[in-house]
């Protein structure tokens, strides 16, 4: 069978052996990101919707599972922000009813996380792994470019309502650009607002291949490892840039 909407398995450096779920069209996303690494934003929009037919997606995910291959994780992700598709809540419920064993993640940028709905599809997932890379504004909107209507604040309080929610694990990324958020009070801030989220992993990430903007470089191991000392939380790691996903 071809698969439209599977991808992998693939090696994750976070999540093991893992096979991606795309249910968005490529680079359909909230966000521009400078440091993205697939491109360009090229459909931009805040509005769910069902991108593709959900039986299509199902029948895809029953020919793969049906064979039980060894997986540690079901990962929804892909070139675009997965929590964008109406249909995710329905396709974690059917994984999580047909095949129990599986885990399933997702990789999500957190802009939609302001949104109640968008925080109830992904209670039964066992680990969420949302980004923040700045508490202030003016850094958010230079870093991600979101579209209108987005704000750093709304993201903010949507990942602590869905904390006090979710019984799951949060692994949050914080993606490290040299010279935007690196400062002490850029760090600062950042790690009061990690207090009250309480995120299970803060994990520090920073630029491995081209992003959209050939400014942007990634951050040096020693400067990492001086970020993850300002933060002083006991959850921080450093996630090596190879096989980051």
């Amino acid at each position: 069978m071809n698969y439209s909407h599977l991808f992998g398995p693939v090696h994750s450096r976070r999540l093991g052996r893992s096979l991606g779920i795309d249910l968005v069209p490529a680079k359909t996303c909230t966000f521009d990101c400078v440091y993205c690494e697939c491109g360009v934003t090229t459909d931009a929009g805040l509005e769910r919707k069902e991108f593709f037919p959900v039986d299509d997606v199902i029948t895809e995910l029953d020919c793969f599972l049906s064979a039980s291959p060894p997986l540690d994780y079901l990962t929804f992700a892909g070139a675009g922000e997965p929590t964008l598709s109406k249909s995710i809540g329905h396709v974690i419920k059917f994984l999580k009813d047909k095949y129990p064993a599986y885990r399933i993640a997702v990789i999500t940028s957190g802009s939609l996380m302001g949104d109640p709905m968008v925080r109830n599809d992904l209670l039964p997932a066992e680990v969420i792994l949302p980004t923040l890379s700045t508490v202030f504004e003016e850094t958010f909107r230079k870093i991600h470019r979101p579209c209108p209507g987005i704000s750093v604040n709304t993201i903010i309080e949507g990942l602590i309502l869905f904390r006090k929610q979710y019984t799951g694990q949060i692994w949050l990324e914080v993606f490290i650009i040299p010279g935007m958020n690196t400062s002490e009070k850029e760090l600062m801030g950042l790690r009061e607002i990690l207090l009250l989220i309480q995120p299970d992993r803060i994990q520090l990430n920073t630029l491995d291949r081209p992003g959209t903007e050939n400014w942007v470089r990634p951050a040096e191991p020693g400067e990492m490892e001086r970020i993850r000392s300002l933060l002083g939380l006991p959850v921080v790691e450093v996630i090596e840039p190879e096989n980051f996903s």
